[in-house]
């Protein structure tokens, strides 16, 4: 417990899914957190139970990655409502089914837009926050799809390329500045989400038939968990890396 005290964070995506769980796990440890999400209803709901665990431990507002005054305003918020942003979690994101013959310049665009730029605008904002904080940790959402060949998700694939190689850049930026900001990404296999739940409907597949592969399926508790770690300051000479969480896939 209270690896985190005194530590504030953002999350984009929080709503639900991988987003939800490293809110929670961050609450647990003491942070607290600034939520955010498209879905108004869903994140204020999920504000709700974690003030309920620690009063005042979080609070929500509505934020789209691609806008980049919104950024400002999140970035804002943070100082305004708790004083300081230590953590960053670029989580927001979005799966287009199509290949690389069927996917529409538009599809393109959109899953870039959410799952590229937003993180590039995640960054840039917080970069100066986090500075004047004294420093602090960016943790970027990449995916396997990255590393892997995954052709009806090719939009997804290629923004989350996007990610890893920025995350790259970001961290040698921050050390070469000695701003005390690390940048890391987190490249999460199968992960139990509502997101990764519709996608497979779409393709006609359940999340048994990856519970049946021999890496399984994982919970974003799992994701979490890292994220915990990243944030904290037992992480403090992990830069730069790109962290699997795919029990094996991308090894096989």
């Amino acid at each position: 417990m209270n690896r985190l005290a005194d530590k504030v964070a953002l999350v984009t995506g929080a709503a639900s899914g991988l987003g939800r769980a490293d809110a929670r796990a961050m609450v647990e440890e003491g942070a607290r957190v600034l939520l955010t999400d498209v879905n108004e209803a869903a994140g204020a709901e999920v504000a709700a139970q974690l003030n309920s665990l620690r009063a005042g431990c979080a609070a929500f507002m509505v934020h789209d990655v691609r806008d980049e005054r919104r950024w400002e305003e999140a970035t804002a918020e943070c100082m305004r409502r708790f004083g300081a942003l230590n953590i960053l979690v670029n989580n927001a994101g979005v799966v287009v089914i199509a290949t690389p013959e069927t996917t529409t310049l538009e599809q393109f665009r959109f899953a870039n837009a959410v799952m590229s730029e937003g993180v590039f605008l995640g960054c840039k904002a917080a970069i100066p926050a986090m500075r004047d904080c004294g420093g602090g940790s960016i943790i970027n959402m990449s995916s396997v799809a990255s590393h892997l060949g995954y052709p009806v998700f090719f939009a997804y694939g290629a923004a989350k390329g996007a990610v890893r190689a920025m995350t790259k850049s970001i961290a040698v930026h921050c050390q070469m500045n000695k701003y005390g900001i690390r940048c890391n990404s987190i490249h999460a296999g199968a992960i139990e989400t509502p997101m990764v739940e519709q996608a497979n409907a779409a393709l006609g597949m359940k999340m048994q038939d990856y519970q049946a592969a021999p890496w399984g399926l994982g919970r974003p508790e799992d994701v979490a968990h890292l994220v915990v770690y990243l944030a904290s300051d037992e992480s403090r000479f992990v830069n730069g890396a790109e962290l699997m969480i795919d029990n094996a896939l991308t090894v096989q």
